[in-house]
């Protein structure tokens, strides 16, 4: 049986990847988060039910058994809780770690940066030295597309130049990768960093434009478009990354895979590779909730960039990464869930 930790296992990614994972064979998984309060925690405690994990069984550091599947369990523990970060490794013995846990929002890191550095810095540092001291045959972590600042070509390698971030955020997760680089070639601990390209879908995150545009719309409240609407995004649905992160892992079950021989240290783009405006979409929420945006159109804000648009080619032959959903498909299922999470009857 191989044991993997999955932390972030209450967030969006975090919680499709788990059920995806318990769905394959020879697999014992152990999820972790904190379960902050960035944006609404019961719809992170409704992401644990579907996987089996009751709230009023969950305490700070008490692994809970899942009453759904026995090969899960999860556990309630911040990142940056050193002692009892070490305690779970040794414990637990993990084999592989799938490390998704962190603060996200670029917006968010212009007005609490504090909790960028703890948990995006700290909490990584913890993962990586406990890898190292455990014996860990793997580590895959979540990076982001937003360490491409202000790179102008298009569509963003993962040659290219990421030494321009333009928020916290961003800086924070760049230096996840120079920090796995460091330990990947130290102590030869295999890592894989995969940039996320605005994921997206049901159960997904309130502060992301596309939930939060839905949930203004049909609210009949003014949502707010900066830089007047002229921006772009590679939207890429959940289902797509979550199908790319078990191909990568399967693959590394099998056998590690460095681009540099001498350096196990990997980093893929996770996109659709296709650009979408932030006015397209907008007008495809219209057409599924069948209601009018009310639009207030503002500068741009800081930490924002223009444009993302994810080079693909290198997940592709890798690991066999190969998005299939369009936009227009997968606003229509996010919308669908939404309707169907939050009790809406639709006109």
């Amino acid at each position: 049986m191989i044991k993997i930790l999955v932390t972030g296992a209450a967030g969006f990614i975090g919680f499709h990847l788990v059920q995806k994972l318990l769905k394959e064979d020879d697999l014992e998984i152990i999820g972790l988060d904190n379960i902050n309060n960035y944006y609404d925690i019961n719809l992170k405690f409704d992401r644990l039910k579907e996987t089996g994990i009751e709230r009023k069984d969950i305490d700070y550091n008490k692994i809970v058994f899942s009453i759904k599947n026995k090969k899960y369990k999860f556990i309630k523990l911040d990142l940056a809780d050193k002692k009892n970060i070490e305690k779970l490794f040794k414990t637990e013995k993990f084999d592989y770690v799938i490390n998704l846990a962190a603060q996200a929002g670029v917006r968010h890191s212009l007005k609490n940066p504090d909790v960028y550095i703890q948990s995006n810095l700290i909490g990584f540092y913890n993962i990586l030295e406990n890898c190292k001291k455990n014996g860990i045959k793997h580590l895959v972590y979540a990076s982001s597309s937003s360490v491409y600042g202000l790179n102008k070509k298009q569509p963003f390698s993962t040659e290219d130049k990421t030494d321009k971030p333009v928020s916290l955020y961003a800086a924070t997760k760049k230096s996840n990768e120079l920090m796995a680089h460091a330990y990947s070639y130290l102590f030869k601990i295999p890592t894989t960093g995969l940039r996320f390209f605005t994921v997206y879908g049901p159960w997904g995150r309130p502060d992301m434009a596309y939930y939060s545009f839905t949930e203004k719309i049909l609210t009949g409240k003014q949502i707010d478009v900066y830089n007047n609407g002229v921006m772009e995004r590679d939207f890429t649905y959940i289902d797509d990354v979550i199908h790319g992160i078990i191909n990568l892992i399967n693959r590394i079950v099998e056998q590690d895979i460095p681009q540099n021989k001498s350096i196990p240290y990997n980093i893929y783009n996770l996109g659709n590779s296709n650009k979408v405006k932030l006015m397209d979409l907008i007008s495809l929420i219209e057409k599924y909730t069948n209601k009018s945006a009310i639009l207030n159109f503002l500068p741009m804000q800081p930490g924002d960039v223009l444009s993302t648009y994810a080079d693909i080619n290198l997940s592709k032959k890798r690991f066999g990464y190969n998005p299939k959903t369009k936009i227009d498909d997968g606003i229509k299922k996010f919308i669908d869930w939404y309707f169907e999470y939050k009790r809406i009857g639709k006109s």
